[in-house]
C-alpha cells in the first residue's frame, strides 16, 4: 500500500510547525465538514486523519521515519455526523478563545446537535441512603420511617416561589417565552442555541411577590420523614427506589431516592433462596427411637417429628413455612439434624450400650 502523504493532505511542508498544522486543519475542517453546504466527507476524514498523526510528536516522528504510525488508519466506519467532539479523536478545549471563537468543545456540542433547543426540563439529583432491618422483617416485610435531609419542594408555595395568593407575571428576562436564544460564532460558522431561562426556570412567569419561606426559589433544604415499605422476601443489599423522593429543583422534575437494605443476621435462621434453614441438636436416644421436637419458627412454634434411626446431617423438610413467594405460596423450612453424643457415660448407660453392641447395633 502506498504511503499516505499527510503533509500534502493538510497542504503544509514537512518542516511545518505544530501551529501551522493546527491552522491548516482548522481551515480544511471549516471548508469540508459534511454538515456544511458544499462539504466533502472524504476530504474531511483525510484532513482529520492527517491531523491526528502530525499533531502528535511521537506519531509524527514515527511517520517521518517509517511511513506509518500507530493509529494512522482512522478511516474505519467513522461517521462525523454521528459523532460528538470526542468522535474526532482530539480535545478542542486547548484551542479556546482563538479569534473570538470561544470554547470549541461547547461549539461542537451545539454543532452536532444541529443547534437544537437545549430546553429540556431540569431534573433533581438522585440520592441514596441505607438502613438495617431485622432478619424477620426481610422475610415477612415491614414498614419503616426514616429521616433524611434533602432539597424539597417548598410546602408554603407548592414550588411556585410566590407568596400564597400572589399573582404571577410575565418573566422580563425571556419575555414570557421560558427560553433564551443565544448565538455563537466559530470557525465552522454561526450557531444558535436555545436554553432555559434561569429567572423563570422555563415557565415564562415569575411571582409578583416572593415566598417568604423559600425566598422565591420554590425549593429549600429541610429534614423530611419518608415512609418506606419493605416488601416480603427482600434480599440483603437490594435497593428500594422511591420515585420523586430525591432532590427537588425549581419548577423541574424531582429526582429519586434509593434505599439500600442491609439485613441483620439471625442467631439461628438463614435464608437459602425461598427456604429458611436452621439446625437442630438431638440426643442419641431420640435419633435411635424417634420423637418430636418443638422449634421456634419465625412466625410461631412448630413441632417437628424426628423419625426413628435418623443419621447425622440428615435434613428434614417442613413445607410451606419458608419465605413468602406470593400471596398464596411460600418456600419450605429445612432442618439439619445434629446428633449430640454424650461426653461421659454413667455405669447404667454403659451397660445398656454394651448390650446394644452385643446385638450388633
Amino acid at each position: 500500500m502506498a504511503k499516505k502523504d499527510y503533509y500534502e493532505m493538510l497542504g503544509v511542508d514537512k518542516n511545518a510547525s505544530k501551529e501551522d498544522i493546527k491552522k491548516a486543519f482548522h481551515k480544511l475542517a471549516h471548508k469540508y465538514h459534511p454538515d456544511k453546504k458544499g462539504g466533502d466527507e472524504a476530504r474531511f476524514k483525510e484532513a482529520n486523519e492527517a491531523y491526528q498523526i502530525l499533531s502528535d510528536e511521537k506519531k509524527r516522528a514515527q511517520y517521518d521515519q517509517y511511513g506509518n504510525a500507530d493509529g494512522a488508519g482512522f478511516q474505519g466506519n467513522y461517521d462525523p455526523r454521528s459523532a460528538g467532539a470526542e468522535g474526532f479523536g482530539f480535545d478542542f478545549s486547548g484551542f479556546a478563545d482563538q479569534g473570538g471563537f470561544g470554547d470549541l468543545n461547547d461549539i461542537f456540542s451545539e454543532f452536532f446537535s444541529g443547534g437544537m433547543s437545549q430546553t429540556k426540563s431540569r431534573r433533581g439529583r438522585d440520592i441514596s441512603t441505607e438502613i438495617e432491618i431485622p432478619f424477620i422483617d426481610s422475610i415477612f416485610g415491614t414498614e419503616r420511617k426514616i429521616l433524611i435531609t434533602k432539597t424539597s419542594t417548598c410546602e408554603t408555595c407548592s414550588g411556585t416561589g410566590g407568596k400564597p395568593g400572589t399573582a404571577m407575571k410575565k418573566c422580563a428576562k425571556c419575555n414570557g417565552q421560558g427560553k433564551i436564544h443565544e448565538t455563537k460564532r466559530s470557525f465552522l460558522g454561526t450557531f444558535s442555541n436555545v436554553k432555559l431561562c434561569e429567572d423563570c426556570n422555563g415557565s415564562g412567569t415569575v411571582p409578583a411577590e416572593k415566598c417568604t419561606v423559600c425566598h422565591g426559589v420554590g425549593v429549600l433544604k429541610k429534614e423530611q420523614e419518608v415512609k418506606v415499605s419493605i416488601p416480603t422476601g427482600i434480599q440483603d443489599g437490594e435497593m428500594i427506589r422511591l420515585s420523586g423522593m430525591g432532590e427537588a429543583v425549581p419548577k423541574g422534575q424531582t429526582g429519586d431516592l434509593y434505599i439500600k437494605i442491609n439485613i441483620a443476621p439471625h442467631p439461628t435462621w438463614k435464608r437459602e433462596g425461598p427456604n429458611l434453614v436452621t439446625s437442630l441438636n438431638i440426643k442419641l436416644s431420640d435419633a435411635l427411637l424417634g420423637t418430636e421436637y418443638p422449634i421456634p419458627a419465625l412466625d410461631g412454634e412448630i413441632r417437628v417429628k424426628i423419625p426413628e434411626g435418623v443419621s447425622p446431617g440428615e435434613i428434614l423438610r417442613v413445607k410451606g413455612r419458608g419465605v413468602p413467594l406470593n400471596k398464596y405460596k411460600r418456600g419450605d423450612i429445612l432442618i439439619k439434624l445434629n446428633i449430640k453424643l454424650p461426653s461421659k457415660l454413667s455405669h447404667k448407660s454403659r451397660e445398656l450400650i454394651e448390650r446394644l453392641r452385643e446385638e450388633g447395633i
